[in-house]
């Protein structure tokens, strides 16, 4: 059963040695020139922005760096070859999430494209689009494929078209506690609320029976609204002790996809990922080959490009 995710920034996993690079998220409507991306930002902090800075280097790429009021003495800043304040006066994390001032900075110092990282704007299907509106690439999937496979139910729509397995849900938003309890009187407890437009673990709760159902509805609720801006919730059947098998894909513009094969990532904490396990142990073949054909399916039906992660659950049956 299919739990959808895409993970975005794929040009940090590809270390192939060529001096330059084209990025196939630019839409051809914008009729913006297919040219050699000679400089890159990395609109993120940490680790992650360090590694793409890294592999810019090894490819003869100039690398920009972002940060906020608070990070002027992090590490990211000390290893780009240009530095630039963003969201001045905002806490750190608003600076980050701040598209006025990247794209600003991206236009003033002739960025030719915008890594996102992981996390902060990498889901953000308006900050693609405003990247290709400015005529600067956005490393990742088009920004239509953001917004559709950031709306869990419009992901969940497409992998039902595609004939992929889905953990039974609801079709749209819930919007009261009695239609949560219509569906638990439909499959039974548990079962679990999660945010219709964010991830990463916040606005999830398990309901095992009715006595919770109002509290976590309600706690649900208000992580989605604080962490997306948004506290539309759906409900879905709650599956106990799954394995959390990935599939890594990679696409182009031309609507190939490949896939590298799964890991396991079913070891967790507070529902964030601690090992990664490659390949999966004990996975049957059958089971295997099934998962990575119904990944790339589902990345063909929506039109994926770049690279990305497609997470299964699967049960103690193997379903």
């Amino acid at each position: 059963m299919l739990q959808l995710r895409f993970i975005k920034g794929g040009f940090s996993l590809l270390r192939v040695k060529r001096i330059t690079i084209f990025s196939a998220a630019v839409q051809s409507t914008h009729n913006v020139d297919y040219k050699p991306i000679k400089k890159v930002m990395v609109a993120n902090r940490g680790e992650i922005a360090i590694r793409v800075f890294r592999a810019c280097t090894e490819l003869g790429i100039r690398t920009v760096a972002v940060y906020s009021e608070q990070d002027t003495g992090q590490m990211h800043r000390q290893k780009a070859d240009e530095a630039y304040l963003i969201g001045k006066g905002l806490p750190p994390v608003q600076a980050y999430l701040h598209i006025p001032d990247i794209i600003k900075v991206a236009k003033e110092n002739e960025v030719d494209a915008i890594h996102p990282g992981y996390g902060f704007l990498s889901e953000r299907a308006d900050f693609a689009q405003a990247c290709v509106d400015a005529g600067v690439r956005f490393i990742g999937p088009p920004p239509e494929v953001v917004r559709k496979m950031g709306d869990k139910l419009e992901a969940r729509a497409i992998a039902i078209e595609a004939g992929v397995p889905v953990v039974p849900g609801s079709s749209a938003p819930i919007t009261s506690l009695t239609e949560a309890q219509e569906f638990a009187d439909a499959y039974d407890y548990p079962i679990m609320f999660k945010a219709a437009y964010g991830g990463g673990g916040r606005g999830m709760r398990v309901v095992r029976d009715y006595e919770e159902l109002e509290e976590n509805y309600q706690r649900a609720y208000s992580e989605a609204l604080s962490a997306f801006g948004n506290g539309a919730l759906f409900v879905e059947r709650f599956i106990e002790r799954p394995r959390h098998i990935e599939v890594q894909i990679l696409g182009d513009k031309y609507g190939n996809v490949i896939h590298l094969y799964e890991r396991d990532c079913s070891i967790q904490r507070r529902h964030q990922k601690v090992v990664e396990i490659a390949p999966a142990a004990q996975l049957d073949q059958q089971l295997r080959d099934r998962l990575t054909s119904d990944a790339v399916k589902l990345a063909k039906r929506v039109g994926y490009e770049n690279a990305g992660t497609v997470e299964f659950l699967i049960d103690k049956h193997g379903k």
